[in-house]
């Protein structure tokens, strides 16, 4: 197994060993992506495969002071891009490539790619981008979650009470509107996933529908990793996701 990695190979990578499965789920927050890995976990775990689970922020080693750095607004957006970079590189030490070596598969609640096109409108150039995360793992298969901005904005309220400050892009000052700052930060997140949707090769999937609509679509792209034939075959679609067109005249009431 070669090319694991797009371009940094980590010292003592067992890369040919790694036979296991790295399945990304991409998307903004309140496209479904929690629930996708957890239907999908199940269905993956009943089929007889060993499942690990991986996310931002989530490594032993940086994970609390992101949050703390969150709280505070005090770093920079170089500063808080390496955080990033940290919190993701433990991880991929201790925890994805272990798991790939034992023959699991890792679904990964996001990867690299959110955290690139979050460096990117926050100053960082692409190609700055690519070499900071050129050790990342490539994985088998990368699915992006694609929901209207206002169905994300929709669940975003039902399930938190209102909106985040950053994942509405507040600390880029676009509005003094929370609600409009939300639209205009997805419309320059969605212009950043365009890109790596062709370069990186990115299936997307219509995430305006109920999860279990989603959840059949999901089924048919990962079962041929593991040559499963019982799900029937439906041919993906594979690029860019849609783009944010404009900001809703009326979002500030929504």
């Amino acid at each position: 197994m070669t090319d694991r990695t797009y371009g940094t190979r980590l010292p003592r990578m067992p890369e040919e060993t790694l036979v296991g499965k790295l399945i990304v789920v991409e998307g903004a927050d309140g496209s479904g992506r929690t629930t996708e890995v957890n239907l999908l976990r199940e269905w993956l775990e009943v089929e007889g495969h060993a499942v690990v689970d991986t996310g931002l922020r989530r490594s032993d080693l940086v994970s609390d002071e992101i949050d703390r750095a969150k709280q505070g607004h005090t770093l920079a957006p170089t500063t808080m891009a390496l955080l990033y970079a940290a919190d993701f590189a433990d991880q991929l030490e201790n925890k994805i490539i272990p798991a790939l070596a034992a023959g699991s598969t890792v679904l990964a609640d996001r990867y690299i790619y959110t955290l690139m096109a979050r460096a990117i409108v926050r100053g960082a150039s692409r190609e700055y981008a690519r070499h900071l995360y050129g050790f990342a793992v490539r994985p088998d298969l990368i699915v992006f979650l694609d929901a209207r901005p206002e169905i994300l904005l929709h669940r975003s309220i039902g399930k938190y009470g209102s909106l985040d400050y950053w994942e509405s892009g507040m600390d880029l000052c676009l509005s003094r509107d929370l609600f409009e700052s939300f639209f205009l930060y997805q419309e320059l997140l969605s212009k950043e996933f365009a890109w790596m949707a062709t370069d990186y090769g990115f299936h997307y999937v219509d995430a305006n529908r109920m999860p279990e609509q989603v959840h059949a679509d999901f089924q048919r792209l990962v079962a041929p990793l593991y040559g499963a034939r019982s799900v029937a075959p439906r041919r993906p679609s594979r690029g860019r996701p849609r783009s944010v067109s404009r900001v809703p005249r009326r979002a500030a009431s929504a």
